[in-house]
């Protein structure tokens, strides 16, 4: 017995793909924005220093090395929630681009540039907003770009433990190998996903051709 042509098989699955790609795409948001939160957050605190922002991103790097699949049980294990689960794990899988990204354009403002303007009394919160921060936002926004396509990714993995966004479908694929549908099941994650991770991206694209300053583009 063979399965559903893939079109048909969409046709008939149709509302439930459209409330899966509302999930994933809502729970990316979701996840991106506390990952940035909480990257910034560390980068503003530990670029001013030598040693604490290569400890902070070795720490990241090391978390993010944990299979996620492992990772996802552990916590699951620990929450016995599913959103417990899955949003922090996935917001530690985002934390690394964007914290390693946002230090080191933080800390590539020119010296004679910051001498310059402390030898014109500017304080330090307005050299920070004034001249490192736009100096440092294209590389940021990189961070989030990738941060964003590693969530996107990771949440579609999350199914493993969670009843949320495409993964499902990957995940019921793999449960129900040599089933008819199998096939229109794994096409329809991978494609979906795919499409969101394209929609996301396009997005940053544009927000980095109208949001970086001129004089720092390249």
């Amino acid at each position: 017995m063979t399965g559903l042509p893939f079109g048909e098989w969409l046709s008939q699955n149709q509302l439930e793909i459209i409330f899966r790609v509302q999930q994933h795409f809502l729970l990316s948001i979701y996840c991106v924005g506390l990952a940035a939160a909480v990257g910034l957050t560390i980068a503003l605190l530990t670029y001013r220093y030598v040693t604490i922002p290569n400890i902070s991103i070795a720490v990241i790097a090391i978390l993010f090395t944990i299979p996620s699949v492992a990772m996802f049980g552990f916590v699951f294990s620990l929450t016995g929630n599913a959103l417990l689960t899955l949003i922090p794990v996935v917001v530690m899988y985002g934390l690394l681009p964007i914290t390693r990204n946002a230090i080191v354009g933080l800390q590539a403002a020119d010296p004679a540039v910051i001498d310059a303007a402390k030898g014109m009394g500017v304080g330090s919160l307005r050299m920070l907003w004034q001249i490192r921060f736009p100096i440092a936002w294209p590389v940021i926004l990189a961070g989030l770009r990738v941060s964003t396509q590693l969530t996107i990714g990771i949440l579609a993995i999350a199914a493993y433990v969670t009843d949320f966004g495409l993964g499902i479908f990957g995940f019921n694929a793999l449960n129900n190998l040599g089933s008819v549908n199998t096939g229109n099941q794994a096409l329809a994650c991978v494609l979906f996903v795919a499409a969101v991770a394209l929609f996301f991206d396009a997005v940053f694209v544009l927000v980095r051709r109208f949001t970086t300053p001129r004089g720092v583009r390249v």
